[in-house]
């Protein structure tokens, strides 16, 4: 039953008055009930709509009333006769009732007290007299007023025995109900066994059961006061046996309690045997905890979360083992440079010399950061750029990171991604597991200390592709992408985190292993390869002082000039970057450390001679160019994971018929010598060939070395000059490489590649270059620099190249043909 003590209009709260100290229990006799029962229903009655209970004839409650229309209402019957039609909302959400939101049958009520109440709202104090029944609605403002008709009540069955017995029942049952809820006062067991009217009882009992309004509304419509008496009855034991249920529960549970409260004082006990041994208490370091919390710069939000999270944790029994996972999570919170940033150093001549200072060349690289930070300087606040580093290993994508958030004043954070199969290392594991740890992204940012270093993710091309633990790679689009890393969700933290504000610097070796959708939210920059010049300038400013630092030595016991340093670049090094380089430097400083160790006389300026001493013979000529003096080769240039190389298309014709092809090649490189040889036997006589030579001879096109993987459109070009000399007998021009793809109908084809296959081409001492014209672009975005001693052809027609390339000299030792 319910224990409430006012009702208000607005908010919805039934609010009967059954405590000890109302004063507004009348309780009805059938005297009164007669007199009721007399008195006439107006014609016209102020209809006042209750949003969540119904009033029942002969009851009392109070209500407070809110809205304009209703105190309105309440004012002017107050003034007059006082008696209003009371009926209930069919839905209570609804603020402004019409006829169509309110139910046709209600109660008759007599206002028996108004208050003014301090907070200025007005409560009513009403009595319900008898049932009506809206006949028609005669207006709807200021309030709803309404003609009614009374709605008899049967009870024809009131002196039967069976009638009776429901009664006593009711009367029963309600003590039983007023003795198992605890927020009913005992002494309105008394009230109800003083009731003498029978149908005041059920009013009674149906109001201050905790019944839907809908449930109440059918016991008013309910004319049968036997079949009301019934339905009440039956309601009645739903809800004591409700009560029934929730007390054997809280006696099942208290048994628990006991045993909690009992580790509860053991727990005590135990914090005051630490305090006496000189330990800190739990409490203590929760205490440090919430005063550390204060000063952190985190949001509302974030800090409503550590307060509840700490208010879980001090109601933990520390020996629990769910203590140290909420212990660990609140560490996470605190330890988390929520808003903290360090501040940019905005002096971009100091963050130029720093960046030149530590990388030789990258010229690319170094003006993208140099404009982020010219931006930063003028806006004041900007997302930071994502920017992905690609080119061959060796060339510094790596150490780069270093200098950059050297040169911003920022900290540096790297995360290797190389070899993670694991979503979770990116976003952490749900803490309901054993050993749930945040992801990668947000533990190294706990260790960075502020929410924008200069985070480099290495090796993003080596990230593992879906497998059953998850996809990494599709986990770090949320980390790359501008417009949802602001609210990065770690599974661990379970809370957003800004990553807008860290510098991520991508590295890769190849472009092809990135999924497209997570190279089209990086910002992509070539880091090529250098040139011999270049490696010679990096190994005297940056590997020698290095490896002597290293080594314990310094410029006195050890000198290399420049001229022995190209000798060990290009006789001992095949490599786009430095980092073979650094390990042959290193070599020649553990000689000049291991002579100084065992008192050794030696040079300590290094001639070539001890060099190759040291070192060995040279190893790596293989990128030499080659004599022209045979027909059918040609050099060509090609790209590897490594950068560029030179490589050579062998041609040989032979008595019998067919094409054949060797050299490890690939199925697209195999298309290109089948497609040259096809355009030959189409336009044999442009180029002075015979056909019949074409029918009567096998050719054989081999590419050392044959050991090694090739494939690629790019050797297009150089194996039709090879067939062509092979079949003419003519010379190749001296010192002349090419590249680029062909098509059936003539074209040459633009390749890539381009600065690799031209640093290949000087290793190589090649002087002239053909490429395609639609190459020339790629040839001026070229530091100027690194074309000087070449020259370069363009060509759009596959005849232009073998007009290039052959010359009208025949080679020694001419095939008859």
């Amino acid at each position: 039953m319910s224990d409430s003590k006012f009702l208000n209009l607005d908010n919805m709260s039934l609010q009967h008055i059954l405590d000890e100290d109302a004063d507004l229990i009348p309780l009805m006799t059938p005297e009164d009930e007669e007199e009721i029962n007399k008195e006439e229903v107006p014609e016209v009655l102020p209809i006042l709509p209750l949003r969540n209970t119904v009033l029942f004839p002969g009851v009392v409650i109070p209500i407070t009333a809110g809205r304009d229309k209703s105190i309105q209402l309440i004012k002017d019957a107050n003034k007059g006769n006082k008696i209003i039609g009371v009926v209930a909302q069919k839905n209570e959400s609804v603020e402004d009732p019409t006829v169509n939101d309110i139910h046709k049958v209600g109660t008759v009520a007599r206002i028996l007290r108004v208050l003014k109440m301090p907070d200025g709202n007005t409560t009513v104090i009403i009595q319900g007299k008898k049932r009506f029944e809206v006949d028609t609605f005669v207006q709807e403002e200021p309030y709803i007023q309404a003609t009614a008709k009374p709605r008899v009540e049967d009870r024809g069955e009131e002196k039967e025995p069976e009638f009776e017995a429901i009664i006593d029942s009711i009367k029963e049952m309600a003590v039983r109900i007023i003795k198992e809820n605890p927020n009913l006062p005992s002494e309105a067991s008394f009230a109800i066994k003083n009731i003498e009217s029978k149908p005041f009882l059920i009013n009674f009992v149906s109001s201050n059961m905790n019944l839907k309004v809908e449930e109440k509304q059918e016991l008013l419509e309910t004319t049968n006061l036997k079949e009301r008496a019934l339905l009440t009855l039956k309601k009645m034991d739903a809800e004591l046996q409700r009560l029934e249920l929730r007390s054997d529960i809280q006696s099942k549970t208290r048994s628990d309690m006991d045993q909690q409260q009992r580790e509860y004082y053991l727990h005590q006990q135990l914090k005051i045997i630490q305090e006496e041994l000189g330990g800190v208490s739990y409490d203590e370091e929760l205490e440090e905890m919430r005063i550390k919390s204060k000063t952190k710069k985190w949001n509302k939000d974030i800090q409503e979360t550590f307060d509840k999270e700490l208010g879980r944790l001090k109601r933990m029994n520390p020996q629990a083992a769910e203590y140290s996972v909420q212990r660990n999570y609140l560490d996470l919170l605190l330890e988390l440079p929520w808003n903290e940033y360090s501040e940019d150093k905005f002096d971009l001549k100091r963050a130029q010399k720093i960046l030149d200072r530590d990388h030789f060349g990258l010229e690319k690289v170094k003006e993208r950061i140099i404009e982020h930070l010219a931006v930063l300087k003028l806006k004041g606040d900007m997302k930071s750029p994502i920017i992905c580093l690609y080119g061959p290993p060796g060339v510094g994508k790596t150490s780069l990171g270093k200098s950059i958030a050297e040169a911003l004043g920022r900290k540096y954070v790297r995360m290797s991604l190389g070899g993670v199969r694991d979503e979770a290392e990116i976003r952490g594991h749900r803490k309901t597991y054993i050993g749930a740890m945040p992801g990668r992204i947000i533990k190294d940012i706990k260790k960075a200390g502020t929410s924008n270093p200069v985070f480099v993710l290495d090796e993003i091309d080596k990230l593992a592709s879906s497998s059953h633990n998850g996809d990494p790679s599709s986990a770090m689009l949320e980390v790359l992408d501008p417009e949802q890393n602001t609210a990065f969700y770690d599974n661990y933290l379970e809370k957003d985190y800004d990553l807008s504000k860290i510098l991520f610097i991508a590295t890769a070796n190849s472009l092809s292993t990135i999924p497209w959708a997570l190279r089209d939210r990086m910002e992509i920059i070539n880091v090529s390869g250098y040139t011999v010049e270049e490696k010679v300038e990096i190994a005297k400013r940056h590997l020698l002082p290095k490896q002597l630092k290293e080594h314990g030595l310094t410029s006195e016991h050890l000198q290399i000039g420049k001229k022995q340093l190209e000798k060990i670049v290009v006789a001992y090094t095949r490599e786009s970057g430095v980092r073979g380089l650094e390990k042959q430097i290193a070599k020649m400083v553990r000689f000049g450390a291991k002579s100084i160790a065992m008192e050794e006389e030696y040079d300590t300026k290094i001639s070539i001679e001890t060099i190759e001493k040291v070192l060995g013979p040279s190893h790596l000529e293989r990128d030499k160019y080659e004599s022209n003096d045979v027909a059918g080769v040609v050099t060509g240039l090609a790209w590897t994971s490594v950068g560029g190389d030179i490589l050579f298309i062998e041609s040989i014709i032979s008595k019998g018929k067919g094409l054949s092809i060797t050299g490890n090649l690939g199925k697209v490189m195999k298309e290109s010598a089948t497609i040259a040889m096809e355009y030959i036997r189409a336009n044999a006589s442009d180029f002075g060939i015979e056909n019949k030579w074409l029918d009567e001879y096998k050719v054989h096109i081999h590419v050392p070395e044959g050991a090694t993987p090739k494939d690629g459109p790019s050797a297009g070009i150089t194996m039709l000059t090879s067939l062509v000399s092979v079949f003419t007998q003519r010379k190749v021009k001296s010192k002349l490489a090419m590249t680029g793809e062909i098509t059936l109908r003539g074209k040459v084809l633009p390749v890539g590649g381009i600065k690799e296959k031209i640093l290949a081409a000087k290793r190589a001492n090649i002087k002239e270059l053909i490429l395609s014209e639609e190459n020339r672009k790629d040839v001026e975005e070229i530091k100027a620099s690194y074309l000087t001693g070449l020259k370069f052809n363009y060509v759009s027609e596959m005849k232009e190249v073998i007009d290039l390339a052959l010359t009208k000299q025949k080679v020694k030792n001419v095939k008859k043909l």
